[in-house]
């Protein structure tokens, strides 16, 4: 969701193509809103979460049989913390289901450890406070970022992939598996395994991580009856949000991984200021005539 691949001339610096204007400046500044709202909503959800850490199928909290519960119990061993899925129980000690407190070594009982949530270690209503604050400053600026990738041809230009480039996705598919990243000005646009995860997560995570938060809101669910059974009931919204939410998390990791790899000064910098130093090998060919 935040890189302008597609490059007018006017935007290529005139010497000899080595660096570009890449990222514009409401990519940039909606980028670092994103961050910054992503970073608090997963650390604040997690929080809500350990109020009840178990998920369940359906419209109603089947306690005996969630899909999936984060625990702990005592043991002649001593205390031990376990995650369950699907009948199936797993030693989670120290980080899910029993962690240490940030104040002293005594462990404590919680699904996910202290510096995984926001704020402070246990605090629900506070919590609920941050991540709703959040969530609607994240959807503003979603819907802000749609708005200005329709308008701006950013979203046609840059996010839809032809059919050329849905032909090779195999030949992506092997470069990535092998850190082979483009470089000289294939490095300037989206590759099709880019422009395919950025079109997932905007039209297919994100609207789904909303719907099925609004989804567990009783006011809301009163308001406009009968679309939460749409998601199969409120605890089944409540596993797809928590699902969806993750989905989000496994992008992010993947995204400053791939940032890393492909060097994370450079990368960094055109977010930061918008120009990027195009790598120099295929760089130098192109700047012979």
């Amino acid at each position: 969701m935040d890189i302008e691949a597609t490059l007018p001339p006017a935007t290529v610096d005139a010497r000899a193509a080595r660096r570009i204007y890449r990222h514009r400046l409401p990519v940039r500044l909606m980028h670092w809103i994103n961050v910054v709202c992503l970073t608090v909503l997963l650390m604040s959800g997690l929080n809500i979460f350990n109020a009840h850490p178990a998920l369940y199928w359906g419209r109603e909290s089947t306690f005996a049989e969630p899909w999936i519960s984060f625990g702990a119990r005592n043991t002649p061993d001593g205390p031990v913390g376990y995650t369950r899925i699907a009948g199936y129980e797993f030693d989670t000690t120290g980080v899910l289901g029993l962690s240490t407190s940030p104040d002293s070594d005594a462990a404590m009982a919680r699904a996910f450890p202290w510096w995984a949530t926001i704020p402070g270690g246990q605090w629900l209503a506070m919590a609920r406070h941050w991540h709703f604050f959040f969530a609607w400053i994240f959807v503003i600026n979603g819907v802000l970022y749609l708005l200005y990738s329709i308008f701006s041809k950013h979203l046609k230009k840059d996010l839809v992939p032809t059919r050329e480039e849905l032909r090779n996705i195999g030949r992506s598919i092997v470069d990535h598996l092998k850190f082979k990243h483009p470089t000289g000005a294939a490095a300037t646009r989206y590759n099709v395994l880019q422009s395919l995860t950025y079109l997932i997560v905007i039209f297919g995570l994100l609207p789904l991580v909303v719907i099925a938060g609004l989804a567990m809101s009783p006011r809301l669910d009163a308001v406009f009856t009968g679309w939460v059974d749409l998601l199969g009931g409120r605890q089944s919204a409540r596993t797809l949000h928590f699902l969806a939410a993750f989905g989000l998390l496994l992008f992010v990791v993947v995204h400053v991984a791939e940032v890393f790899i492909a060097g994370v000064w450079n990368e960094m910098r055109s977010m930061i200021t918008g120009w990027y130093a195009v790598p120099e090998d295929h760089a130098k060919k192109e700047a012979q005539p």
